[in-house]
């Protein structure tokens, strides 16, 4: 027996758009579900924009979805794409409406009055500052293959290239494509499971951004207020080296940061990391960890060589009081990987390399996940 409409159109409830990552049926995207008499599925559905660039995604979801129903011989699948009101419509329901909480945000949100999600109490996102005291010690790959790790192990990430000046997440994760933009809200652009927001999306290629403070500050805040992150498990923030404006205003931007140095064994890069842990405490931000970079090299001899010497990341954690989260090796392929787009935990899971960032990622996401406490003696009133 063939079946009905209304079936054919729970049958796509299950189907989500692959960016907005919601059912096409509870977006409204899904504006016909019909079988003909001859068996075929006559679909209309209709994109956020037009020249959708995850259209090929949809139409094969879609397809998938309901080839094998009974009675379904072909689908016939046609778009149509969303009116500005429309766009209006759906952005107000997956990201909220700026313009109505406008009078109660104060410290933390956007000039048009959106809070900065992440800041609040009780979100579930944590927020993981990935900083340094200098350039050049691997803080970005680390960045990168960190959050391919924790995307592996389950949870739901997305990366803030913070480094106005220096961007190179997008071309370490290897997105080849620009935000996708629905009435102002941006959808960020994902990788091998992650999503990622950079200045790298925006400027012009081989152009160099030359801004003063105010204007690093405004366009952190439209990183954090105007993406739609879907409260994921974790934010990383790639943070610029040292200790600059950015570092400031993510500060006031991210109360609830958990901040994370990543040092060389060099003794010279682990007093400038210092810096970087010493301008945490003093805007209230807990370092949680320290991760040592190009600890050792280890030649086709089969011998460890400690090319930048040894003991930098185990001083500065016994220093700062934390856990040494691991230790990571110097290895051409995690560099060939931030060049080609194919970070080393995604496409050698079983390397050595690989298999330390996901220790890492797991002490992260477990062994430092902040502890709620709850007492009956507290009320509030």
């Amino acid at each position: 027996m063939a079946v009905t409409n209304e079936q054919l159109v729970e049958a796509l409830r299950p189907v989500q758009d692959p960016e907005l990552h919601r059912s096409i049926v509870e977006l409204g995207m899904l504006r016909r579900a019909e079988l003909d008499r001859d068996g075929t599925a006559q679909i209309l559905v209709a994109l956020t924009i037009a020249g959708c660039p995850l259209r090929n995604e949809i139409q094969n979801r879609v397809a998938g979805a309901i080839a094998h129903l009974d009675g379904v011989r072909s689908v016939n699948l046609e778009f149509t794409v969303m009116t500005d009101q429309e766009r209006e419509d759906l952005r107000k329901v997956l990201h909220g409406d700026a313009g109505a909480s406008a009078g109660s945000q104060q410290a933390h949100g956007h000039a048009e009055g959106r809070a900065i999600p992440f800041a609040e109490a009780g979100s579930k996102t944590r927020p993981l500052l990935i900083s340094s005291g200098k350039g050049g010690v691997g803080k970005s790959s680390v960045t990168t293959n960190l959050a391919v790790a924790l995307a592996q192990q389950g949870y739901s990430v997305g990366i803030v290239d913070a480094d106005i000046y220096g961007f190179s997440v997008p071309r370490m994760l290897g997105t080849d494509r620009p935000p996708t933009v629905i009435d102002q809200m941006l959808i960020p652009p994902a990788q091998w499971g992650v999503r990622c927001i950079s200045m790298g999306y925006f400027a012009p290629p081989g152009e160099a951004v030359i801004w003063r403070g105010p204007m690093l500050h405004k366009a952190l805040e439209q990183f954090l207020t105007d993406v739609f992150w879907d409260d994921p498990d974790f934010l990383l923030i790639d943070m610029p080296p040292g200790t600059g404006d950015i570092a400031l205003s993510l500060s006031q931007y991210l109360p609830r940061g958990e901040v994370y140095v990543v040092t060389t064994p060099q003794p010279a890069a682990q007093k400038v990391a210092r810096m970087s842990a010493a301008m945490a405490e003093k805007v209230n931000l807990p370092v949680k960890g320290i991760i040592e970079n190009m600890s050792w090299f280890t030649g086709d001899d089969g011998k460890r060589y400690e090319i930048f010497g040894a003991g930098g990341g185990r001083e500065l954690a016994d220093e700062l009081g934390v856990p040494l989260l691991g230790q990571l090796p110097l290895v051409p392929a995690l560099r060939e990987g931030g060049d080609d787009g194919r970070p080393i935990t995604a496409v050698d899971p079983d390397s050595e390399a690989a298999q330390l960032f996901h220790a890492i990622a797991h002490t992260i996401a477990v062994d430092l996940k902040p502890r709620k406490i709850f007492s009956p003696q507290l009320k509030v009133i």
